[in-house]
């Protein structure tokens, strides 16, 4: 995988043209605190350097998320779902053979309202392991030309506490007659929206988890607080329960009612 990749040769047609790479590294986005971006530096020298161009504006972006980093990456790597958590995507249309490998292309429908209308878009880098993904826009009705985006999904878990920061970069050329400062605020503007959706959506789908985790705890719970009753089933000639175990013994005759009434 190329460390620094170049955008497309459309962007610097003249060869003597000025370029330099770009150095999110200095900078810490903002709402990151500098422990974490301190331990991710490395990632955004390897994964969010890009070659640049005087005609041309980049950008880094983070999201803090409280989910496990396996949920996030989850929603992030489906390039045929991006309208699970980008804002302004109508829908999404894949090939009848689809396979989610480097090269394959969506076409995406935007929402009406923006300078846009179509994208074609081509999947660049997918590593489940490094959880790292991005992609190219090489078509459609818009006006982000030579745009190419990654996003990596980093998990933490300090002292108990478990979330995920995704940091998501791009680069794209500066259309005519808009200055660099108007286009990194549009497509800042589009990122941060479409980060904090899958904030949303994530820990929506976290919550789900932990709710699901506990039901089927007590269900697990209940299997075997009956099966020790029926190993352990004695009644005196009163019609309680004894000898259950070490279940106590109100606990006991509460469940022991409902398991001969068979109520729940």
């Amino acid at each position: 995988m190329d460390n620094q990749p170049e955008t497309s040769s459309m962007a610097n047609p003249n060869p003597e043209t000025h370029q330099t790479y770009t150095s999110h590294h200095l900078t810490s986005p903002s709402g990151f605190s500098p422990v974490e971006f301190e331990e991710l530096k490395q990632y955004v020298v390897e994964f969010h350097t890009y070659k640049h161009h005087p005609n041309q504006c980049s950008s880094l972006l983070a999201q803090r998320i409280h989910a496990p980093d396996d949920i996030v990456w989850s929603i992030v790597r489906r390039f045929d779902k991006p309208q699970t958590y980008k804002h302004f995507i109508k829908s999404c249309s894949v090939s009848d053979n689809f396979q989610m490998i480097v090269g394959s292309t969506r076409d995406v429908n935007v929402i009406s309202g923006l300078p846009a209308a179509t994208s074609t878009e081509r999947l660049d880098i997918l590593d489940d392991d490094r959880k790292v993904t991005g992609f190219s826009i090489i078509g459609g009705e818009h006006r982000l030309r030579n745009y190419r985006s990654v996003t990596t999904v980093h998990g933490f878990n300090r002292e108990g506490r478990i979330w995920t920061v995704v940091l998501e970069s791009y680069i794209v050329d500066v259309p005519q007659g808009n200055s660099e400062e108007d286009t990194r605020l549009f497509a800042d503007t589009v990122v941060k929206l479409n980060l904090q959706k899958l904030a949303s959506v994530a820990e929506g789908l976290a919550r789900d988890g932990e709710k699901k985790s506990q039901i089927d705890l007590t269900c697990h719970v209940d299997v075997i607080f009956i099966w020790v009753m029926l190993e352990n089933y004695e009644v005196d000639e009163n019609g309680i329960v004894v000898n259950a175990a070490d279940w106590g013994r109100e606990s006991i005759e509460k469940k022991s009612t409902k398991v001969r009434s068979g109520s729940g």
